[in-house]
């Protein structure tokens, strides 16, 4: 087959996936079809297997994607293949969450300084010594409490609705925040719509524009693990912990002012949970982030994914590429 047919094989891959990639770097066009090849791994940790997605060259700057809730990184299985051309990509899956394993309450500690500490050993055991953090929902407050363990390994921030303000927290928090108050059984049984189907399928079509551009399977994917015995008390019970997170904010504030680490904000400008003023206020200690709301909600990579690629290509190629 002659090079110029393999272009054009690839030129008509690009369009069918919709996203059209700039290709930087690449000696061959095998050369990237395999860099762009995503691997699923799992690493034991503490007795536990994690799992993750692993794509790109292994000497490529490190981008790694941490997911939010109830999804898994699956949320990325778009990105992944576009950033892998330039990066290498790391996504894993939180204990209980997605293809990782579940280990038993009584036996393991669901918490976000737990999340972020298998986050560290499996990034450490791979070998990431530096690396950009893309920072969606829960991935925020795991990715950042990585910031503060090890501030001068975060080469980049891309935040995706990922809240690290109190202005981010409106009426939609009311009853967590009770919750937080009283740790009741109440209070916690308030909380158990978001686990079930109209509440994970509310997550992903409020606020988009055409929902018909957003892949049912996402939400059915994350409700059919979401069922398996006891993972809503998991969920639940992180439910509470985020309040830990919270009283991490002001360190969070101090990183960024002290380390100034360069931050792409793309945020989907309806979202409920996370409205755009806590994209708004990342400005206020980080005054050189550049901010994007975009027409969409709060899983904004479901029908924003050309966009969001774009921008993160430009802004990880002038950032980590210089």
């Amino acid at each position: 087959m002659s090079a110029s047919l393999i272009r054009a094989g690839i030129a008509a891959l690009a369009l069918l996936t919709s996203v059209a990639v700039p290709v930087a770097n690449a000696d061959s066009p095998e050369r990237t079809a395999e860099s762009t090849r995503v691997h699923y791994r799992t690493m034991e940790i503490e007795g536990v297997k994690v799992f993750y997605r692993e794509a790109g060259a292994a000497d490529a700057p490190v981008v790694v994607l941490l997911h939010g809730f109830p999804t898994s990184s699956n949320m990325f299985r778009n990105l992944i293949p576009s950033l892998a051309t330039r990066y290498r990509v790391i996504a894993p899956d939180y204990p209980g969450f997605g293809q990782s394993d579940m280990p038993n309450r009584a036996e393991f500690a669901y918490t976000f300084a737990h999340y972020a500490d298998i986050t560290r050993t499996l990034l450490n055991r791979l070998n990431a010594q530096r690396y950009a953090l893309y920072i969606m929902d829960y991935g925020a407050p795991v990715g950042l409490r990585l910031a503060l363990a090890e501030p001068k390994k975060v080469s980049a921030l891309v935040i995706q609705n990922g809240n690290a303000y109190e202005d981010g927290l409106k009426e939609f928090w009311d009853p967590i925040r009770a919750h937080w108050k009283l740790n009741s059984k109440e209070t916690r049984e308030a909380l158990r719509s978001a686990t079930t189907l109209d509440g994970v399928r509310w997550q992903y079509l409020n606020g988009v524009k055409d929902p018909s551009r957003v892949d049912p399977s996402t939400w059915l994917h994350d409700v059919a693990l979401l069922q398996r015995p006891d993972n809503v008390e998991i969920q639940l019970d992180l439910f509470y912990d985020y309040r830990t997170n919270v009283e991490l904010y002001p360190r969070f504030h101090q990183f960024f002012r002290d380390y100034q680490p360069p931050a792409l904000i793309v945020w989907g400008r309806n979202d409920t949970i996370f409205p755009a003023d806590g994209a708004k206020a990342y400005l206020r200690d980080l005054p050189k982030a550049e901010l994007h709301l975009l027409d969409t909600g709060h899983f904004a990579l479901e029908d924003q994914d050309v966009e969001i690629t774009r921008l993160m290509l430009d802004f990880l190629g002038r950032t980590l590429e210089r």
